[in-house]
């Protein structure tokens, strides 16, 4: 293991969110070590940190699965480095009526969402908890504070990751370990948002859409935090989103 590098591990690290915070995190001269089910979408990603200067990594490995978390952070402080920052950023917002939502894809979506980001925290925690440092981050969502209709699954997932952000921090705030949960509230400029919202989309030349690039400085923002004033709870939203 190379101790003088610093890893920012990001799980789901998407084309948009996730992909921002791995690049803001690179630009600082962290290894950005990313994760998706599937590799190949991850190439793109690290392709682009390495061709800006940066150093990055991509890892196929499903973060719902105890055996895949466990070997992904055993390869990553063994022959990478140390992971300093932490960023759980799956998703899973699937709407469907509760008439009609089945108890699979619930389950699926509570996977995904919640439990996931169990699995993968607890994992770096110890780590972390072991060098009595670490910053770890949660990507949350306006369901993680009010449910609305049609969103049963993923309101419960997201009310169920900022509980399990809020006994993390209690519990690791005393052993030198930032956990803080960022709610993102709107639309975040994606081509599912381009694609299926074309009337949401055109507010982008507003500043009505999130940019990633502005979420991810907010990420960074939160792992430079002093600990004499650290945040927990971080909310960002587009000045035209009505709250």
């Amino acid at each position: 293991m190379h101790n003088n590098n610093r890893v920012a591990l990001v799980i789901g690290a998407g084309d948009a969110t996730g992909g921002a915070i791995a690049r803001r995190f690179a630009r600082e001269g962290f290894i950005a070590c990313v994760t998706r089910r599937s590799a190949d979408k991850l190439q793109p990603l690290v392709d682009g940190i390495i061709a800006d200067g940066g150093r990055a990594y991509g890892f196929a490995s499903d973060a719902r699965k105890e055996e895949d978390v466990a070997q992904l952070i055993e390869a990553i402080e063994r022959d990478i480095g140390p992971i300093e920052a932490f960023v759980f950023n799956i998703g899973a917002n699937v709407p469907c009526s509760i008439l009609e939502e089945t108890p699979r894809k619930y389950f699926k979506i509570w996977e995904m969402a919640c439990f996931a980001g169990f699995l993968t925290g607890q994992a770096v925690a110890k780590r972390m908890a072991a060098r009595g440092r670490g910053t770890i981050l949660f990507t949350g969502a306006t369901a993680g504070l009010r449910g609305s209709a049609g969103f049963a699954a993923f309101a419960g997932a997201k009310h169920g990751i900022r509980a399990l952000a809020q006994s993390m921090a209690r519990e690791l705030g005393p052993l030198n370990i930032h956990v803080a949960h960022v709610v993102v509230d709107g639309a975040i400029d994606t081509d599912f948002i381009r694609d299926s919202f074309p009337e949401r989309y055109a507010l982008k030349d507003q500043d009505g859409i999130l940019n990633p690039e502005h979420i991810a400085d907010n990420y960074w923002h939160l792992y430079r935090q002093p600990r004499d004033a650290w945040t927990f709870e971080l909310d960002l939203r587009p000045w035209t989103e009505r709250w």
